[in-house]
C-alpha cells in the first residue's frame, strides 16, 4: 500500500508508517492542485497538515484513495463532503496540540505579567527602563477561563501550580467536574468581576462569536489583561482595542485574529499588546505527536480494521443507517435545543427511546444527542461518534441514561431527553412525521408542534389575552418578523409555552424588553 504525505510531517510519524506498518511512503512537499491531481491516483492514503487544499477535483482524480488524514485538527482544507461520496475516510488528530496550547496560554500570561517582550525590544534599542516595565505577580491573583474543556483544564491546572485562583464559565461542565479539578464555575458576567486575568478556550460558533465585547470590557477590573489562543472573532477586536487605548484594561496578548494576519489592526500599535502568529500548536512535541497519532491511526485501520477521529464515518451498516436516518437528525436537533435553553451546570441527560425505536440501536441516536448538546462548545474538528459520546459526556461531569419504553402513545416513534441541572430539568420531546419530518412535540409536559429549524424565540408567560400582541410589537420595534406561532398549554388561563417562529435572529436588547414584561416569566432565543 502507497501513502503521500503533501505537507511537512514529523519524521516519527514518517518511520512508523514505513517500520511498524510497512507501507510505501513518499512525501512531495509543495504540490499545486494541478501537480496532486497527477499523481494522486497512484495512493492509496494521502496525509495533510494545513497547507494542502484537498479540493473535490484532487478527490474525483483518487480512485484507489481510502483515507485521507489530517495531522492536526482542523479539516477546513480537506472537501469532506466530496470525500465522504466517494467513500474515503477523512481522519484528524483533535488532541495533539492539548498541552502545546496550554503551555502557550501559561507564557502569555506570564509574559503580559511582566512586560517581556517589550522590555527586550526596548533592551535591543540600546534602553535601560526598568520602571517603566514594572511587572505583576501571578501568585494569588485569579484567572478566569472560559471552556473548561481539554485545554481549559490543562490551563487550570499549570494556574493552580501558579498558586493562582482558578475559576470558569462553562454552561457544558457540571459542577462536579469542576470540583474535581478545583475550579469554581460562576455565571459569565459573575467572572468577569472578579477576575485578574481571563483567557478562553472555547470555539468560534454563533455563540460564542464577540462574546467578549464593550459590554462585558465594562464589567471587569482596570488591572485585568486576557489571553485568546482560541479563535479570532470570540473577542470583538474594535472593543478591546479601546478599552486597551483608553485604559479601561490592563493589556491583553492575542494568538489568534478575526482577520487570519491582523497586519492592519490598530491593535499593532498599542503597547500594552502581546501578538504572536498562531503559535498554540507549534511546538516539536505537539508536531511529533499528531505525526504519530495519524500513523497510528492509519496502521489501526489498514492492520486491524479500527477507525479512529473519523470525521465522515459513522460506523454504522448501511441496512441499520436506513432505519435509524429518520431519527438521527431529529436526537441532535433535540440536544441543541437542550443547550440553547440550558440554566445551570448539567448533572445528567435522561433518554427516553419510545415506540419502534426500542428495536433500533440507540446508541448512535445517544451519541447525536450529547453531539447536538455539546456542539457549541467542542473544538474544531474535536469529533463525537457512538465509541466516544459518552466518555466525553463523562468528562465533563455529564451522566447519561438511556431508557427504552415499547409503548408510546399517538406516534411512532418517540424521543424524550430530560436535562437534570443543578437548578432546574428541562424535557423536550420529538418525533418524526411523514417522510423523515422532524417535529418537536414537547416542551416540559406543554403539547407542541414545531419543525426544528431556524430562528426561534421560546417563552413562557402567563395565558392572558393581549400577551401575543405585545411581543410582536417588541419584535417588529427592532425589526424582527413573526412567521409563525405554536402554542402549548396545560391548563386554560395559567401559564402557556409559545414558539415564534422568527424570520431573523433578534438582538439581545429586544430579549432584554420581553422581559421586563411581567407577563412573561422567561424568553430564550434558538437558532437551529
Amino acid at each position: 500500500m502507497r501513502i503521500l504525505i503533501t505537507d511537512s510531517l514529523s519524521k516519527e510519524g514518517i518511520r512508523k508508517l514505513s517500520e511498524e506498518g510497512g507501507f510505501q511512503v513518499k512525501q512531495a512537499l509543495g504540490l499545486n492542485e494541478e501537480e496532486l491531481i497527477k499523481i494522486i491516483p497512484e495512493y492509496e492514503v494521502l496525509i495533510v497538515r494545513s497547507e494542502t487544499r484537498v479540493t473535490e477535483k484532487v478527490i474525483r482524480a483518487a480512485n484507489k484513495l481510502k483515507v485521507i488524514g489530517r495531522a492536526g485538527t482542523g479539516v477546513d482544507n480537506i472537501d469532506v463532503e466530496a470525500a465522504t461520496k466517494k467513500g474515503i475516510i477523512v481522519m484528524n488528530t483533535p488532541g495533539g496540540n492539548t498541552i502545546s496550547a496550554a503551555e502557550h496560554t501559561i507564557s502569555l500570561i506570564l509574559a503580559l505579567s511582566r512586560n517581556i517582550p517589550q522590555a527586550h525590544a526596548s533592551l535591543r534599542e540600546g534602553k535601560w527602563e526598568r520602571k517603566k516595565f514594572m511587572g505583576s505577580e501571578v501568585y494569588g491573583k485569579t484567572l478566569g477561563i472560559i471552556g473548561l474543556g481539554r485545554i481549559g483544564s490543562e490551563v487550570a491546572k499549570r494556574a493552580q501550580g501558579l498558586k493562582m485562583k482558578v475559576v470558569a464559565y462553562d454552561p457544558f461542565v457540571s459542577r462536579e467536574r469542576a470540583e474535581k479539578l478545583g475550579v469554581t464555575l460562576l455565571e459569565l458576567k459573575k467572572l468577569l468581576t472578579q477576575v485578574d486575568y481571563l483567557t478562553i478556550h472555547t470555539p468560534l460558533t454563533e455563540r460564542t462569536r464577540n462574546l467578549i465585547g464593550k459590554t462585558e470590557f465594562s464589567l471587569m477590573k482596570k488591572e485585568v489583561r486576557i489571553v485568546n489562543c482560541a479563535r479570532g472573532g470570540i473577542i470583538d477586536e474594535e472593543a478591546l482595542y479601546e478599552a486597551l487605548k483608553t485604559e479601561r484594561i490592563k493589556g491583553a496578548a492575542l494568538d489568534v485574529f478575526e482577520k487570519g494576519k491582523p497586519f492592519d489592526s490598530p491593535l499593532l500599535k498599542l503597547d500594552s499588546v502581546i501578538l504572536t502568529p498562531h503559535l498554540g500548536a507549534s511546538t516539536q512535541e505537539a508536531q511529533k505527536r499528531v505525526a504519530i497519532d495519524i500513523a497510528s491511526q492509519i496502521i489501526d485501520f489498514f492492520k486491524g480494521g479500527m477507525i479512529r477521529n473519523a470525521v465522515n464515518v459513522s460506523m454504522i451498516s448501511p441496512e441499520a443507517q436506513k432505519r435509524l436516518k429518520p431519527y438521527l437528525c431529529l436526537a441532535e436537533k433535540i440536544g441543541e435545543l437542550e443547550a440553547q435553553l440550558i440554566e445551570g451546570h448539567p448533572k445528567e441527560l435522561e433518554i427516553i427511546y419510545a415506540g419502534e425505536l426500542v428495536n433500533l440501536e440507540i446508541a448512535f441516536l445517544t451519541a447525536k444527542v450529547i453531539r447536538g448538546f455539546l456542539k457549541s462548545f467542542l473544538r474544531e474538528g474535536e469529533i463525537i461518534n457512538y465509541v466516544n459520546a459518552l466518555l466525553l459526556a463523562k468528562e465533563r461531569g455529564i451522566k447519561v441514561v438511556e431508557v427504552k419504553n415499547p409503548e408510546v402513545e399517538g406516534f411512532n416513534g418517540l424521543i424524550s431527553v430530560k436535562l437534570t441541572t443543578d437548578i432546574q430539568e428541562k424535557k423536550i420531546e420529538g418525533t418524526v412525521f411523514g417522510k423523515e419530518i422532524s417535529r418537536i412535540v414537547g416542551i416540559n409536559g406543554y403539547p407542541l408542534d414545531f419543525l426544528p429549524r431556524g430562528n426561534f424565540l421560546i417563552s413562557s408567560n402567563v395565558d392572558k389575552p393581549g400577551v401575543v400582541g405585545k411581543i410582536g410589537t417588541i419584535l417588529g420595534k427592532f425589526g424582527v418578523n413573526i412567521g409563525g406561532l405554536q402554542m402549548g398549554r396545560k391548563t386554560r388561563g395559567s401559564k402557556n409555552v409559545s414558539v415564534y417562529i422568527l424570520d431573523s435572529f433578534p438582538p439581545r436588547q429586544a430579549i432584554e424588553e420581553l422581559l421586563k414584561m411581567e407577563e412573561i416569566l422567561d424568553a430564550r432565543v434558538v437558532r437551529l
